[in-house]
């Protein structure tokens, strides 16, 4: 896991001192009627609007695509936001480490790990925000859980985590589709952040695991396996190559290029939502995108 930037343990628990003095938060504050979620990144930040409403406001930490969750430094004034919400949704898994720093110091914040709602445990990949199962279970949690302090829009809640819940199934028969008319279709990724998407809709990710895991961990890969991508990529052994544009680096870059000389297609993925989208517009973005890079016919022969 890459290391992560996060604010030294004595400044977080000096604030959540301060901004936490006096509030008991065994339940989530309801105080005037009005629920506070915050979440670590703009993608549960979405989950949680769709669910909530009109009944709560969300606060999401980590906005737009220029921030890189995984460097991402708390603030004091996150802490306090943090320190101070009803419900807390962040990804866990270490992904949002610096999240994890601050609740640490505060047992008595409600929160939803969604890494913990994963069907599978541990979750074979930490980007669950690409999980629609996952994301699924984050927003009957989160429906759940306000729900026991806020009876009065307790139905409102658990209405929309289903409404919610109704349209990820749909972007689920469609990853699924994908698959179907692209039997034997595989990629290279510069990053796994789009596994659980390649994952459900059938399509092999045959980088090498050691290239993931050394980017991963915010390292540069071997020589041996940035030839190996190479290869696959210049001989035309997969359909498609997949660009995390949120962390791109030389690595990247030059795995970019060489899609674009091989006239591969290049699906470009993000960690948070793009300008103007909600979660449900940017996975099915997504989806489109993988479908009409596989749906572009193969390039000229050599």
């Amino acid at each position: 896991m890459r290391a992560l930037a996060a604010l030294p343990a004595m400044a977080v628990a000096a604030v959540l001192t301060v901004a936490v003095a006096g509030c008991s938060q065994q339940q989530p504050n309801t105080e005037h009627g009005t629920a506070n979620v915050v979440a670590s990144t703009d993608v549960w930040g979405s989950v949680a609007a769709a669910v909530v409403g009109d009944h709560a406001t969300v606060k999401s930490i980590v906005s737009g695509t220029v921030a890189d969750p995984h460097s991402f430094e708390a603030s004091p004034s996150d802490v306090a936001e943090i320190a101070d919400a009803s419900l807390v949704v962040y990804n866990g898994d270490h992904y949002d480490h610096w999240m994890d720093d601050v609740l640490q110091n505060s047992h008595d914040i409600p929160t939803v790990d969604a890494s913990s709602l994963s069907p599978t445990q541990p979750p074979p990949n930490e980007h669950v925000f690409y999980d629609l199962p996952t994301v699924k279970a984050v927003a009957d949690r989160i429906a759940e859980t306000l729900g026991q302090s806020d009876a009065e829009h307790a139905a409102d809640y658990t209405a929309n985590a289903q409404k919610f819940g109704d349209a990820l199934d749909t972007l689920t028969l469609a990853q699924h589709g994908i698959g179907e008319a692209h039997p034997g279709a595989s990629v290279v990724s510069t990053e796994p952040v789009a596994y659980y998407a390649l994952r459900n809709a059938g399509i092999a990710d045959k980088t090498p695991p050691s290239f993931a895991n050394a980017v991963e961990e915010g390292g540069d890969p071997s020589p041996g396996d940035l030839a190996a991508v190479l290869d696959l990529i210049n001989n035309r052994q997969v359909s498609a190559i997949v660009v995390n544009t949120q962390t791109e680096g030389p690595v990247s870059k030059q795995l970019s290029d060489a899609a674009r000389q091989a006239v591969l297609p290049v699906i470009s993925v993000t960690e948070t939502l793009p300008a103007g989208m909600d979660y449900l517009q940017w996975q099915r973005k997504t989806v489109d995108e993988i479908a009409a890079a596989l749906d572009s016919p193969p390039p000229p022969s050599r």
